[in-house]
């Protein structure tokens, strides 16, 4: 599995040039990246400058030249990328994974070129000493059959200097995770998302981001102490602001290859504390003002079910994994139940002075959740 950054049509000019940086990183570290992040083996870059041989060497790739030494290699896959297509690794997947006629050519216009070949090395051979579109004519020559096309979605080639705001949105949006509540997709995505645009040319890193989002929720909890309408709605809009801020750690890290196993137990566990100091201190300020301990009770039952449900889902939280429509009824419940909207619910309550309203729900709803999560497990309906 062989990746092969290949130098442009067009390469010399500023919007296209290597170097240019797109959403972060220079175009040339993010697509020998995102060929790391889709499962390539083995990813090399055609030698286009000492610009680019610096940016090449830090991203993990090799420089392919005329005169590097290719040893025998057995049947690959290879793909060439032009230098001035901006990839998502979902994209680079696909070229792996689709079926392919052995020593045949695969052309997706300007965009990549696909071929399975027992000759890796004559490939690699001709990227090294050619440029598109000579490269293409001269690997059909070599394989003496013409191209079929590729149809696949997930790159953009930039051809002007306006194409680097398009890409970089396009970018933005396949952040989206596939498991987003309503308001969670359309509005706070929103913020998220331009807020991560302009944090990605900064040396923000997602681990700074979770802690400032989950010290912003943190922060927003103790207004819950208290019955005042003004105080709870402070609380509620904190706790939003927290949510916001808490996706544009994951954002962050999709955009700029950054994510770890620590990022995402962080991120998570975070999350998680945020909501359930919100839950006690709910309960705390409403035994303070009705002189009684029993909600007391209630803001444990939530907290204890949130904890208890975050240890259950924690892997499939961090793998993302779809719930369609052809998912078991109980998978699909559980996955609506996880979603973050209800925050808005919590923002109207706390309007009138009624976040205790919203405990009652969650002290019966976290238990009922945490119960069909371990159904679904003992079902295998849930990993």
């Amino acid at each position: 599995m062989i990746l092969v950054v290949v130098p442009s049509a067009s390469d010399g000019a500023p919007s296209v040039a290597p170097t240019r940086v797109v959403a972060g990183l220079p175009l040339i570290t993010r697509i020998v990246r995102a060929a790391r992040a889709a499962g390539f083996e083995q990813v090399f870059v055609c030698d286009m400058g000492p610009a680019v041989r610096g940016l090449v060497d830090g991203a993990g790739a090799a420089v392919l030249t005329p005169s590097t030494h290719i040893p025998p290699l057995s049947r690959q896959r290879i793909v060439l990328v032009p230098a001035n297509v901006v990839p998502q690794p979902r994209w680079l997947h696909a070229l792996l994974e689709m079926p392919v006629e052995p020593e045949r050519l695969y052309v997706d216009g300007a965009c990549a070129v696909v071929v399975e070949t027992e000759r890796p090395g004559v490939v690699l051979a001709a990227a090294a000493r050619s440029t598109q579109p000579g490269l293409v004519v001269e690997l059909a020559r070599t394989f003496g059959n013409p191209p079929r096309p590729l149809a696949l979605d997930g790159r953009f080639p930039l051809v002007s200097a306006t194409d680097v705001a398009t890409a970089e949105t396009l970018l933005l949006r396949s952040l989206i995770k596939q498991n987003e509540g309503f308001m969670s997709r359309h509005f706070e995505r929103t913020i998220s998302l331009a807020l991560t645009r302009r944090l990605a040319s900064t040396s923000v890193t997602p681990d700074m981001m979770t802690l400032t989002s989950v010290a912003v929720g943190l922060a927003g909890a103790p207004f819950f102490l208290g019955e005042a309408p003004a105080l709870q709605l402070t609380g509620a809009m904190l706790f939003l602001a927290h949510s916001v801020l808490d996706g544009c750690d994951g954002e962050l890290a999709r955009l700029k290859f950054q994510q770890s196993r620590r990022g995402a137990i962080l991120d998570f566990w975070g999350d998680n504390t945020v909501h359930v100091a919100v839950f006690i201190c709910m309960a705390v300020g409403w035994a303070l003002s009705a002189r009684t301990a029993w909600p007391l009770v209630l803001g444990a039952a939530a907290a204890l079910a949130t904890l208890g449900s975050a240890a259950l889902t924690f892997e499939r939280t961090a793998e993302d994994h779809a719930v369609g429509a052809d998912s078991p009824r109980a998978a699909r419940l559980a996955a609506a139940l996880a979603s973050r909207d209800f925050i808005y619910l919590v923002i109207v309550l706390s309007a009138f002075g009624k976040a205790s309203w919203f405990l009652v729900a969650a002290a019966v709803g976290a238990p009922a959740f945490l119960l069909l999560v371990v159904w679904n497990r003992r079902h295998g309906r849930v990993r």
